[in-house]
């Protein structure tokens, strides 16, 4: 980004506030130089079941261990001769009948944790399941990589762990609008003078005052630059839809952001999954189907990576409620033009070999596919992002 360009975009060209020289090397970071390619990072919290998901439909096991709750062989989609999708997740079937969709089974981490917040912070941070980070994996990439805070956004009101550096985070906002306005309220003005008035130098410029500049700047970057593509597909009318349709609105205006966050809640089916999952299944893959849509029909899904991944799986065998308790390994959803292995990326779970709480075993550390994307995908330095070097996958 040229200096005159980003003056042009940013509120402090006014001359009404002091501006630092951490604002003047941003001024001169451009991160065109990452290239065209986004990554779209979506969870499913809760805990999605896999097996109920992608389900091992020739296993007798299966079905023991799931007499209420199991999806009958006539009320799926075969897709292999072991394995077929939840009804609810035909368009998701139909990307993989076009190629464009690569399950990864078995996926998880050493000693698994099987609290929510926990085991979503080991996936948000990258880290050991005895190492407790403050930064994202995300916000790393940001920092190091991006260096402007809008490289990264999360489609919500709040930022997660995962869009977190140690000096630079991501922006969280569901409306571009809605985020600049603030930006633009007296308070927020009136603090911005206060501290600008106080000449502070670069080592003693405040916490608060650096974010609200960065938030400011890159929220009338965000709102000026997403203004140019409104999309005329139809998204369903629920949170989720909305968000992925955000999400596309940015992809298409050619903002310079390079990933995005968003989360789909409610997975958590301790009691009555049946029913339920079918329900949260056909939310999820509705609105994937048309956010494909929308990328494909503006030629921008062909630089766009999905991941879709739960912070654990479900427990193999059913509990007394009719639903499935916290389990350990999960599949996880790679959706993009440029797999170098579509379908099923490896073996169908083994559901005699458990763990000793009855727990599908990992045979893929989730950091490995990190580290795929920051290599393959992203093309930066995977191990200055995970502070560990993890095997390469071959899906990209």
């Amino acid at each position: 980004m040229k200096r005159r360009d980003f003056i042009k975009r940013s509120s402090l060209a006014s001359g009404l506030f002091f501006v630092p020289n951490f604002i003047k090397n941003i001024e001169n970071e451009s991160i065109n130089n990452l290239g065209f390619k986004k990554l779209v990072i979506i969870q499913l919290s809760g805990g999605n079941d896999g097996l109920n998901s992608i389900i091992p439909y020739t296993n007798d096991v299966y079905y023991k261990n799931r007499p209420q709750i199991s999806i009958k062989k006539n009320n799926l989609i075969k897709a292999t001769d072991e394995l077929g999708f939840h009804k609810s997740l035909a368009p998701l079937k139909n990307l993989y009948d076009q190629g464009y969709l690569s399950i990864i089974n078995n996926v998880g981490y050493p000693n698994p944790n099987r609290s929510h917040f926990r085991s979503t912070d080991i996936w948000q941070t990258g880290s050991d399941t005895n190492e407790y980070l403050d930064t994202g994996w995300l916000g790393r990439y940001i920092e190091k990589y991006g260096k402007i805070p809008y490289s990264g956004i999360e489609i919500d009101d709040s930022l997660s762990l995962i869009m977190k550096g140690k000096k630079m985070n991501g922006i969280a906002t569901k409306n571009p609008r809605t985020l600049f306005t603030n930006t633009q309220t007296p308070y927020f003005k009136k603090v911005l003078k206060y501290q600008s008035d106080q000449h502070l130098s670069e080592h003693n410029l405040g916490y608060l005052y650096k974010t609200m500049i960065e938030a400011r700047s890159s929220a009338k970057y965000i709102y000026e630059t997403s203004k140019t593509y409104k999309s005329n597909l139809e998204y369903p009318k629920n949170p989720f839809g909305k968000q992925l349709k955000t999400t596309a609105e940015f992809i298409n205006s050619h903002l310079e952001s390079k990933v995005y966050y968003a989360s789909m809640g409610g997975f958590d089916t301790h009691a009555n999954q049946f029913n339920r999952q079918d329900r949260l299944l056909s939310t999820f893959s509705s609105a994937m189907d048309v956010f494909v849509k929308d990328l494909k029909q503006n030629n921008t899904f062909k630089d766009t990576l999905i991941l879709v991944f739960s912070e654990f799986g479900r427990r193999v065998q059913q509990n007394g409620a009719g639903g499935t308790d916290h389990g350990a390994a999960n599949n996880v959803y790679i959706i993009g033009e440029n797999l170098k292995k579509n379908g099923f990326y490896n073996n169908a779970p083994d559901l005699l070999s458990l763990d000793k709480n009855g727990d599908l075993i990992h045979t893929v550390d989730f950091r490995s596919i990190y580290a795929s994307i920051l290599d393959k995908w992203l093309e930066v330095d995977d191990v200055s992002i995970l502070n560990k070097t993890f095997r390469k996958l071959d899906f990209i």
